[in-house]
């Protein structure tokens, strides 16, 4: 199964209208997911949030926004970002959507450091692109701890896609409480792409249980052995 990923940047000056110095080629009209997080390590369970999001929405590609480093997360922890993005692309590859999959590693190269700065940067760059943000259940369930969170909320439509053991905190979160207004019935999820900011949706799916901070903790138990 193939799969993109960002190759170094260009000699040209600057990027050609809708590619990025990463070489990321949208194309305006195009239905795109923004998939952040750290991917430390990135396993199944992240691809199958992707590939849910990609059949549901009907999305024409997913971005793996793989972050240099999380702000809310301690540095320590966190594994170099080669180890990362190559965890990405290979889990990435496991979509059945896989070609339609690219790991970027956008936010290094923008010197982005909070997703709300990311995200306005990729809309900027790519008018016309149709974003929508993706983010686990486990992550709705904090947003209102992030950086801006409002403010993403406002910038593009979102989806959440439920992920094991976070589906009572996530469905009454702060974040799902402010914006219940704006909440899109999941059999209209297809819309969303094409709506006007706030309008998100919450997307269910048979659950994968594979988390990074067990398999994390599995690695280290197994090193220590």
């Amino acid at each position: 199964m193939s799969f993109f990923h960002a190759g170094p940047a260009p000699k040209a000056r600057g990027p050609r209208p809708g590619v990025l110095r990463d070489g990321l080629d949208l194309s305006p009209g195009m239905a795109v997911g923004l998939f952040g997080g750290s991917f430390n390590p990135a396993h199944d369970g992240h691809a199958h949030v992707a590939e849910t999001a990609m059949r549901r929405l009907g999305l024409d590609r997913v971005v793996w926004l793989v972050s240099p480093q999380n702000p809310l997360k301690n540095a320590r922890d966190s594994a170099p970002l080669n180890e990362r993005m190559a965890s990405a692309v290979a889990a990435a590859a496991l979509a059945a959507s896989g070609p339609s999959m690219i790991v970027s590693d956008f936010e290094s190269r923008a010197g982005t450091r909070w997703t709300i700065d990311s995200l306005r940067a990729l809309t900027a760059r790519h008018p016309g692109v149709r974003f929508v943000w993706l983010m686990g259940s486990d992550n709705l369930a904090g947003f209102h701890r992030w950086r801006g969170w409002t403010d993403i909320m406002e910038l593009m439509p979102v989806a959440v896609i439920a992920r094991p053991g976070s589906l009572h905190h996530s469905r009454t979160a702060p974040a799902a409480a402010r914006y219940a207004s704006a909440r899109v019935p999941t059999r209209q999820a297809r819309l969303l792409p094409d709506l006007e900011a706030p309008a998100w949706t919450w997307l269910t799916a048979p659950l994968n249980p594979r988390s990074s901070t067990a398999l994390r903790a599995a690695r280290d138990a197994a090193a220590h052995l």
